[in-house]
């Protein structure tokens, strides 16, 4: 009896450490990949466009897909990611000494030659003006009309992209090992002193604390003031730039082969072990995954408690950061020119800085309450859109198609990999629920079929879960369905709804290949449902609704295994 008690609670309330040690899913695999020379970081500009600069000393922009819009010819290559301002016109710089501005057409504005090479990605200031660095040792502050408002000689090259605070202070990183901060008028604030040398460009949290990381092995964090608030000892130089992620995590890899996760009070949350170095910056997606690329050419996803959710390996050197649009697809090159989309999933989080150089169009700075809200509302719109030409595909198997109220009609966008979480199109409450044309016990069976563990729970097919239970989908949302019962069978349901209302409920959802799959916990807990554990041949778990009994047919011990724990474990373990 304690141990079919025990599997009850393994099945339907699995918790956080079987997510842990859940097994990889299987990684996306590219919807397209092109040969587009890509050799600098790639911005996506808020309708989805690319833009980047080629091996082939070219700015280049391509729309959603990598098809070519238009390229510009500038003197040399460049490695700075290019800046997509709000009108829409690039800022990008070259090894020619040159910053470059063109309109959202490709046509050139203007240029500006500066006194060194440009290997640090400018910096939009609110005004429109940039602040660009070069390897000269010179930060240069230039109008939107490509006049030169104010130099700063540093003294030493400086390849750390700067980043500007919501004061306008702009932080870069130089060769001299010093993390400088000067006012938006060029004067020098402070400066500090770290142990070697400084590639790492800065990243800023809500509250202007500053991070970085540098060669002589140390993650760092000081206050708007330029005083050391902690380091994090690494075992090998951090040349990656740090995010700032939306839980407040500070998130860098290192040479040695980890990724750290440092709170920003800088106490270990996590370690990754990559496996080799990281160089590349990473981003955190919406759902509070990291995505961040090695020198090995693997492309790690980690989750929000620093464990391995997927890996791509490709082959090839990842040194720059991901990309990530509004709409959810993922980009990303690898040594040789190569651009790779993943499907549509999630876009990036509104974290204070969550993605190298904070948005990305590659502002470089912290933004505004307003800029805030516009990001925010900009990925609603694209989730939006993204959800109105996605379909809601329910289960099937081989024979047969079941019908499923609210399923669009409208045709489906790439198809994703099968373990890849799409957004599905929230479905309206119908005016009269549809009549099933099975029986609970075959819609039942028909579940069973299309279970599945994920992270250590027994997930079923939504539709036909809910049409085994008498249930209706009444609305569906990435994340979440609202179940609903038909009218009149509140009262038997055993909920407080009074007879001949509708009594609803939301349960979490999450996609499998473009279908929804519902926790069986979830469904166990729904108002007015019971669940009851029947083991042995043919047996499972069986919930009871409104006076009506539903076997889901499951072999539960071979799902999700059960080991009891010894009453006397040994104090040591070999």
């Amino acid at each position: 009896m304690r141990t079919a008690s025990a599997l009850t609670l393994a099945l339907l309330y699995a918790g956080a450490d079987a997510q842990q040690n859940a097994p990889l899913r299987a990684a996306p695999q590219p919807v397209w990949t092109r040969d587009l020379k890509v050799i600098s970081p790639i911005s996506v500009s808020s309708g989805g466009d690319l833009t980047f600069v080629g091996s082939d000393a070219r700015i280049r922009r391509t729309d959603a897909s990598g098809k070519e819009k238009w390229t510009f010819a500038v003197g040399d290559l460049g490695r700075a990611q290019p800046v997509v301002t709000p009108q829409g016109d690039v800022l990008a710089a070259s090894y020619d000494d040159t910053l470059y501005r063109l309109d959202a057409g490709g046509k050139l504005v203007w240029k500006l030659k500066l006194d060194g090479d440009i290997f640090a990605s400018p910096a939009l200031r609110p005004d429109g003006s940039v602040v660009a660095a070069t390897a000269n040792g010179t930060v240069y502050a230039v109008s939107p009309q490509g006049q030169a408002l104010w130099t700063y000689k540093v003294g030493a090259p400086v390849f750390s992209s700067p980043a500007i605070g919501a004061d306008g202070t702009v932080y870069f990183g130089a060769q001299n090992n010093r993390l400088q901060a000067l006012t938006p008028e060029g004067r020098l604030k402070w400066s500090f002193a770290a142990g070697s040398l400084i590639f790492s460009s800065p990243a800023l949290d809500a509250q202007g604390n500053v991070y970085f990381g540098s060669s002589d092995r140390k993650i760092y964090s000081l206050d708007a003031q330029g005083k050391l608030r902690w380091t994090r000892q690494t075992s090998l130089f951090v040349n990656a730039s740090p995010i700032v992620t939306s839980g407040g995590l500070v998130v860098v890899g290192s040479y040695d082969g980890n990724v750290y996760a440092v709170n920003t009070s800088g106490e270990d949350e996590w370690v990754y072990p990559a496996g080799a170095p990281v160089a590349a910056p990473a981003a955190e997606l919406s759902d509070g995954t990291v995505v961040v690329g090695d020198l090995s050419g693997t492309l790690h996803a980690i989750g929000p408690a620093g464990q391995a959710l997927w890996t791509l390996k490709t082959g090839k050197k990842i040194d720059t950061g991901v990309a990530v649009s509004d709409a959810g697809t993922l980009y990303f090159s690898t040594e040789g020119g190569l651009l790779n989309a993943l499907p549509k999933g999630r876009p990036l989080a509104s974290g204070p800085w969550s993605t190298f150089r904070g948005v990305p169009d590659g502002w470089g700075r912290t933004l505004s309450a307003a800029e805030t809200q516009a990001r925010v509302q900009a990925r609603r719109a694209a989730a939006t859109a993204t959800l109105a030409q996605t379909p809601l595909n329910p289960v099937q198997t081989p024979a047969t198609r079941p019908p499923v109220a609210q399923t669009p009609t409208t045709p489906a966008s790439p198809a994703p990999t099968a373990t890849t979480p799409t957004r599905p199109q929230p479905a309206p409450t119908p005016a009269t629920p549809a009549q099933p044309t099975r029986t609970p016990a075959q819609w039942a069976a028909l579940a069973s079929q299309g279970a599945q563990v994920i992270g250590g729970q027994v997930y079923l097919p939504l539709g036909p879960a809910a049409s085994a239970l008498g249930l209706n989908v009444a609305l569906l949302t990435p994340r979440t369905a609202t179940l609903s019962a038909p009218q009149g069978s509140a009262a038997q349901a055993g909920t407080s709804s009074p007879a001949g209302t509708v009594a609803r409920a939301p349960v979490p959802v999450v996609y499998v290949a473009r279908t929804p799959l519902v926790p069986l916990a979830a469904l166990a807990g729904w108002p007015g449902v019971s669940a009851r554990l029947l083991p042995g041949t043919g047996g499972g778990v069986q919930l009871t609704r409104a006076g009506q009994r539903t076997l889901f047919v499951l072999d539960l011990r071979r799902a999700v295994p059960f080991v009891a724990p010894p009453e006397f474990p040994a104090v040591i373990r070999r």
